[in-house]
C-alpha cells in the first residue's frame, strides 16, 4: 500500500528508446531523482536498468500507443527512440524518414491535443545543418541532405505548427555527436576501439586519412542536460546540447593508441581530404539550464575502449 501511494506522488517520465545510449543514462538519471519511470522499448532484452518499468509498443500503432498514453497519464515524455543511422548507413542513402516521422508525429499529436500542458521533448540532430561547417546556432538554418535529417528538420516544423496552435509544451533537444560506453558498436568511436584492440592498422589510417572533425562530448553531459530541461518550466522551441568545441578524430585516434599502449599514428600520414561537421553553439542553453560540461569526448573514448 505504501508502495503505491509513493507511486502516485512522483513524477512520471516516459522515455522511448529507453534502452539505447541515452535511455539508459538518462534512466538511471530519473531513478536517482526519485522519478517513476516507464521506458518505451522495441523488444525485449536483459539489458534493462532496475527501477524502470519497461513496455514494448509500436510507436507508429497509434492506438496501442495512446492507450499506453492515457494509462499512465505522463508529466512528461523524451523521445529519443528513433533509428539512428552510422556513417556506412548514410552513404548507402537508406530510407530513415517514413517510420521515423509517423511516430514522432503520433507523439506531437497526442501531446498537443490532449495533453498539451504537459512537456515532450523532441530530438534534433547537427545533420539537420547539413554540411554547414561552421559553428550553428538557433538562428542557423536547417539544409538536411539525407533522409534521417529531414525527418528531423520536417518534425521540428510539424512540432512548431501544433504548437502554435495548441499552446503545447514541445521542445527539440538538438544534440551533437555524443558517446559513452553504451554506445552502439555501428558508430565510429566503438568502431574504433575494436579496431584499435585488433590492431587493424590499415583500417585505422584509411580512417585517419579522412581527417574527420566535429562537435564531440560525453553522453553523460548531453543526459544531465536533459534532465535539466525537463525540469525547465518553460518550452523554448529548440536548444543546443553541444561541446562548443571543434574535436579531431585523428587526436582521438592517438589518444586511444596511447591508452591502449600502442603507437600513436605519424601526423606526417598523407591526408586524403578535410571532413568537417557543424559545430554547435551551446552559450543559451547553459544559460537557460544552468547547465554545465562535466566530462569530455576523450574520456568517453576511453571508457569504450576499456569496456569493449
Amino acid at each position: 500500500m505504501t508502495k503505491n501511494l509513493n507511486q502516485l506522488s512522483k513524477k512520471k517520465i516516459i522515455i522511448t528508446g529507453a534502452l539505447g545510449q541515452d535511455g539508459q543514462i538518462l534512466s538511471k538519471i530519473l531513478i536517482r531523482k526519485k522519478y517513476l519511470v516507464y521506458g518505451i522499448i522495441k523488444k525485449k532484452s536483459n539489458n534493462k536498468i532496475r527501477g524502470v518499468i519497461y513496455k514494448k509498443i509500436n510507436l507508429i500503432n497509434k492506438k496501442d500507443l495512446y492507450n499506453f498514453l492515457k494509462k499512465v497519464k505522463p508529466d512528461a515524455l523524451v523521445h529519443l527512440g528513433t533509428e539512428n543511422p552510422n556513417y556506412l548507413q548514410l552513404k548507402k542513402k537508406i530510407d530513415f524518414y517514413k517510420k521515423n516521422f509517423l511516430a514522432t508525429k503520433n507523439l506531437i499529436d497526442y501531446f498537443s491535443m490532449f495533453i498539451p500542458k504537459k512537456k515532450l521533448i523532441l530530438i534534433g540532430s547537427s545533420q539537420m545543418y547539413g554540411n554547414n561547417i561552421k559553428k550553428v546556432n538557433l538562428k542557423s538554418r536547417f539544409e538536411p541532405m539525407n533522409s534521417y535529417a529531414k525527418f528531423r528538420a520536417e518534425s521540428y516544423n510539424y512540432m512548431l505548427e501544433k504548437k502554435k496552435k495548441f499552446q503545447s509544451s514541445i521542445t527539440t533537444a538538438i544534440l551533437f555527436n555524443h558517446d559513452s560506453k553504451l554506445r552502439k558498436k555501428k558508430f565510429l568511436i566503438p568502431r574504433l576501439a575494436k579496431i584499435i584492440k585488433n590492431k587493424n592498422y590499415k583500417k585505422l589510417y584509411d580512417i585517419y586519412k579522412e581527417n574527420i572533425s566535429g562537435d564531440f562530448s560525453h553522453a553523460e553531459d548531453i543526459c544531465n542536460g536533459l534532465f535539466k530541461l525537463l525540469k525547465l518550466k518553460k518550452s523554448p522551441n529548440k536548444l543546443i546540447f553541444s561541446s562548443n568545441v571543434k574535436t579531431s578524430i585523428n587526436e582521438i585516434i592517438n589518444f586511444m593508441l596511447e591508452s591502449n599502449n600502442q603507437k600513436s599514428i605519424s601526423k606526417k600520414l598523407k591526408i586524403l581530404k578535410t571532413n568537417t561537421t557543424p559545430i554547435g553553439d551551446n552559450s543559451y542553453t547553459k544559460k537557460i539550464l544552468k547547465w554545465k560540461l562535466k566530462k569530455n569526448i576523450y574520456l568517453a573514448a576511453k571508457e569504450i575502449l576499456l569496456f569493449n
